[in-house]
């Protein structure tokens, strides 16, 4: 009995560790869990964060970004500038061959402006990454209250 209730509870763990991982992929691109900070319910914008892994032997780039979840999405970095760090729209972003390129707090990220709502923790929304190789790839935005452990 004992034994049935650890594998049980191992396979519980194990299903939920599985559904908190959400990876994508398109041709030699595999992006690695999206994720957005849950944010006041007064805020106006979020931000959301991923990895782009490029697997294969050919550079690609991000070119554009959408979601119906806000009237609009930008591409941003965070930059150091006159001793400050300021935040600045970038038209695209590479991908180097057999690299990554990670989209995270205070370096590249994706800004989403004009929210009809702000996301609750737990809850996902729909996001279109557009590459100039693999095309459009949509991927789900997981909302969490802290950001996932590295």
């Amino acid at each position: 009995m004992r034994m049935k209730k650890a594998l049980l509870t191992a396979a519980l763990l194990g299903a939920s560790l599985f559904a908190s991982a959400h990876e994508y992929s398109s041709g030699d691109l595999h992006i690695a869990h999206p994720w957005s900070r849950e944010m006041p319910p007064v805020a106006p914008s979020a931000a959301a964060y991923f990895v782009v892994h490029n697997q294969g032997s050919e550079a690609d780039r991000l070119l554009s970004v959408s979601t119906p979840h806000a009237g609009k999405a930008e591409i941003h970095e965070h930059v150091h500038a006159a001793g400050l760090m300021k935040m600045q729209q970038v038209q695209s972003v590479a991908v180097p061959a057999a690299g990554e390129v990670r989209f995270e707090p205070m370096g590249y990220h994706v800004m989403l402006f004009n929210l009809k709502q702000q996301a609750k923790d737990g809850e996902r929304f729909p996001l279109t990454l557009i590459f100039e190789k693999a095309g459009a790839v949509e991927v789900d935005v997981a909302v969490q209250n802290q950001p996932p452990a590295h």
